[in-house]
């Protein structure tokens, strides 16, 4: 699966997951822009895991780890290769 197969994926999974963000923008801060915070991170993780089949370590889960969407399509793409 290639990046823009990863991003496109991972785009839908947020949509579902987080109804509430519209525009979706891989490059912007997701707490300053999106209002995410560690429970949503983890839930959002959660649904990444089971539609990427992918596992995320513990230390993964910190919503210091991601400043943006891009940073989580980039752990997923390292996952997936």
């Amino acid at each position: 699966m290639d990046r823009t197969q990863i991003d496109s994926k991972l785009k839908e999974v947020i949509e579902e997951v987080m109804p509430e963000i519209e525009n979706i923008d891989f490059s912007a801060s997701i707490t300053q822009e999106y209002g995410v915070n560690s429970v949503s991170l983890i839930r959002l993780i959660l649904a990444v895991e089971s539609k990427f089949d992918v596992s995320f370590n513990d230390y993964e889960l910190a919503l210091s780890s991601y400043d943006t969407f891009g940073d989580l399509a980039a752990t997923v793409a390292e996952k997936l290769a």
